[in-house]
C-alpha cells in the first residue's frame, strides 16, 4: 500500500510537468536547443526513478515512450541544424525585435535627434563640418566638387577591396555600439550621437554647396540599410545596458543575462544587413552615372525591407518561436 501511495504522489508531483514536456515534443521544432535540452534531462530524471521504483508501472511505459519521443525530436534537429540559420532569421529575430521595440525606438528617436543636432551645428556653424569630419575629408570633397565628381570619395578603391574593408568596419560599428551598451545604456547613447551628428553634418555640408539630391542618391543609396542597421544595434545596445539598468523582479546579474542575449541576438541579426550595404556601396554607390530612378528604386527598396522586416513582421501576432 506504500509503494502505491509513494507512485501516486510521484504523479500528482510531477503530471503538470509531463503534460507540459507532451506540448514541447509537439512544438520541438519551434523551439530553441536549451529548452529541449532543459525537459529532456528532467524526463529521463523522472523516468530513472521510475524505473527504479515502479519498473512494471504504466507511468514507467508512459515516460519511456514521452522521452524517446523528444529524443527522437532532438535527434531530427541536429541532422537538420542548417534550418536554424533559415528560422533564425525568418523566425527568431524578428520575434526579439518586437520585445526590444521600446529599445527600437528610443534608439531610433536618439539618433534622429542627433542628425538634427548635426544639421542645425553645420547650418549655423561654417567650422562645424570640420571639426565632425576632419578638414583632409572637407578639402578632399572640395576638391572633387571643383572637378566636378563630388562623389568621387567612394571610388577611393576597386569593388572587391573596397566591399569587405566597408563590410569589416560595419560589423565593427554595430558590436562596438552593442558592447558600449556594458556602460549602461548612456555608452550605446553617446555612439549613436556621435554617428547622428556625423550623418546630419555630412549631408547638411553637401546642401550647402547644391548637392543636396545627388549626394542623397549618392549616400542613401547604401545609406538606408548601413544607418538603420547602426540604430538597430543601438537598440541591442540599450537591451545590454537597460539589463543593468532596469533589472525588474530579476536580480541584477540576471537582468544583464537576459539584456545580453536579447541584443547579441539583435546585433548578429544586422550583420547580413550590414553585408548588403557594403555590397551596395562597394559596387554601385561609385557609379553615380546609374540614372537617379534606378538609384531611387534601391533605396525604397532597401527602406520597403526594412519596415516589413523591422516593423511589420515583428509585430505579426505569432512567429512559431518561444520567448526566452
Amino acid at each position: 500500500m506504500e509503494g502505491i501511495m509513494k507512485e501516486v504522489t510521484f504523479i500528482r508531483q510531477n503530471i503538470e510537468k509531463w503534460k507540459e514536456a507532451e506540448k514541447v515534443v509537439e512544438q520541438a521544432s519551434r523551439l530553441s536547443p536549451d529548452r529541449l535540452a532543459d525537459v529532456y534531462t528532467e524526463l529521463t530524471a523522472d523516468l530513472a526513478f521510475a524505473q527504479t521504483h515502479y519498473p512494471v508501472s504504466r507511468i514507467t511505459i508512459y515516460l519511456n515512450n514521452l522521452s524517446s519521443a523528444l529524443h527522437n525530436e532532438i535527434y531530427r534537429n541536429k541532422r537538420e541544424k542548417w534550418s536554424r540559420i533559415i528560422t533564425y532569421w525568418a523566425k527568431e529575430v524578428p520575434q526579439t525585435m518586437y520585445d526590444a521595440r521600446r529599445e527600437l525606438l528610443t534608439s531610433f528617436l536618439i539618433f534622429l535627434c542627433s542628425v538634427l543636432i548635426g544639421v542645425l551645428s553645420a547650418t549655423n556653424d561654417p567650422e562645424f563640418v570640420r571639426l565632425i569630419l576632419g578638414n583632409s575629408y572637407v578639402d578632399m570633397t572640395l576638391n572633387n566638387i571643383a572637378n566636378g565628381t563630388p562623389m568621387a570619395v567612394y571610388n577611393g578603391s576597386s569593388e572587391i577591396p573596397m566591399f569587405l574593408g566597408i563590410t569589416l568596419n560595419n560589423v565593427m560599428v554595430s558590436f562596438y555600439c552593442f558592447a558600449t551598451g556594458i556602460l549602461t545604456s548612456f555608452g550605446t547613447g553617446y555612439v549613436l550621437l556621435q554617428n547622428g551628428i556625423m550623418v546630419g553634418a555630412f549631408q547638411t555640408f553637401f546642401f550647402q554647396h547644391g548637392l543636396l539630391w545627388e549626394s542623397f542618391l549618392a549616400i542613401w543609396l547604401h545609406g538606408t540599410l548601413e544607418i538603420w542597421a547602426i540604430v538597430v544595434a543601438g537598440a541591442a545596445g540599450l537591451c545590454l545596458g537597460n539589463g543593468w539598468l532596469f533589472p525588474g523582479t530579476y536580480s541584477r546579474i540576471e537582468s544583464f543575462r537576459r539584456g545580453a542575449k536579447r541584443g547579441l541576438k539583435i546585433v548578429i541579426g544586422t550583420v547580413p544587413v550590414f553585408i548588403l550595404a557594403a555590397f551596395i556601396e562597394g559596387f554601385l554607390t561609385r557609379h553615380t552615372q546609374l540614372p537617379d530612378l534606378l538609384r531611387l528604386s534601391i533605396i525604397l527598396l532597401s527602406l520597403a525591407f526594412i519596415l516589413f522586416y523591422y516593423i511589420y513582421l515583428p509585430n505579426r501576432k505569432k512567429h512559431g518561436v518561444t520567448k526566452t
